[in-house]
């Protein structure tokens, strides 16, 4: 079943996020998956959440999300983002 793996984020140092931005992609291709949404405009229907960025990624399934989270060749990048931006991330199971 395919899993996506959904953030909503803030980005506060534009120069580090466009240096993650960079070497993301081929991380989580390595593991299955593909961008579906990066960015773009965002208008709330419901809620008082406004995202500021919205990205969401499609894995095979959840393992190959978790692996991809986890593999070491994303985890220098995923400290780079965590320096540049605030994010929340989900994994969730789909049809």
């Amino acid at each position: 079943m395919a899993a996506y793996v959904i953030a909503q984020i803030e980005v506060t140092d534009q120069a580090a996020y466009d240096e993650y931005r960079k070497g993301v992609q081929a991380t989580i291709a390595a593991h299955g998956g593909r961008f579906l949404v990066r960015g773009g405009a965002v208008e709330v229907l419901e809620g008082d959440v406004i995202p500021k960025r919205v990205v969401v990624l499609e894995f095979p399934d959840a393992d190959a999300a978790l692996c991809w989270y986890r593999s070491p060749e994303y985890q220098p990048l995923l400290a780079l983002r965590k320096r540049a931006s605030l994010a929340s991330l989900y994994v969730v199971e789909g049809a």
